[in-house]
């Protein structure tokens, strides 16, 4: 709906000027500000109430069953908590302002490009957003990524008994395996077949103690 409205464009990121324009903000009107539509059912107690009390379970495997916020930002109608994040490569950020230092070529900046189908849009995270890299390590524990450290961390979460729920670029939603999330297209330069894949070498020997049991891609 955004998209159809902006001239098939997406919002222009946390990067934007001259104010935020992360998506919790710039969906905010399509979803009503409410918190309810940005919780998964397994992740819906935030980590800091709203009285701004926390809990502790930043970057820890108890943060895992627990949506990040409440949190409050420039611009934002009100504080949100939420347990989705969007893939910060699916933004149209301005020039010169593009986040985490990604090329300008990498960005998905609408929906309307061929592949979709394997373009992560929004799915299961720790945090709002996440800019993953091929070469991202995998967390040594479900729920360590909070920070900017590799952060494919922030999407791999074991909510789901080894699978997230996804949503892709061509709109369509399903479970996608842990592991399986090294495959997929994250950005336009995005190696799919990058080191911690099976076309790209892994073994299951590779993977953190809590991850090797998953199915392999």
């Amino acid at each position: 709906m955004y998209a159809d409205d902006y001239d098939g464009r997406f919002m222009k990121g946390f990067t934007a000027q001259p104010q935020s324009n992360r998506w919790v903000s710039a969906l905010g009107e399509y979803y009503k500000w409410d918190d309810e539509f940005t919780c998964c059912p397994n992740a819906t107690k935030p980590w800091v109430d709203e009285y701004g009390v926390t809990e502790g379970a930043e970057g820890t495997n108890i943060g895992v069953t627990m949506a990040w916020g409440y949190m409050n930002k420039s611009h934002w109608v009100k504080p949100m908590k939420g347990s989705y994040g969007i893939n910060a490569w699916c933004v149209d950020p301005q020039p010169g302002r593009e986040p985490h230092g990604g090329d300008p070529g990498w960005f998905w900046r609408g929906p309307t490009v061929a592949g979709a189908g394997f373009v992560p849009l929004f799915l299961e995270a720790q945090r709002y957003n996440g800019v993953p890299l091929h070469t991202d390590r995998p967390p040594s524990f479900s729920g360590e990524r909070w920070n900017d450290d590799a952060q494919m961390g922030r999407y791999c979460l074991d909510r789901h008994d080894g699978f997230g729920a996804s949503l892709f670029l061509d709109y369509s939603a399903r479970k996608v395996g842990l592991k399986e999330y090294w495959t997929l297209k994250w950005h336009r330069a995005y190696d799919e077949t990058g080191p911690w894949t099976l076309a790209g070498g892994a073994q299951p020997s590779d993977w953190p103690e809590w991850m090797t049991h998953l199915k392999d891609y």
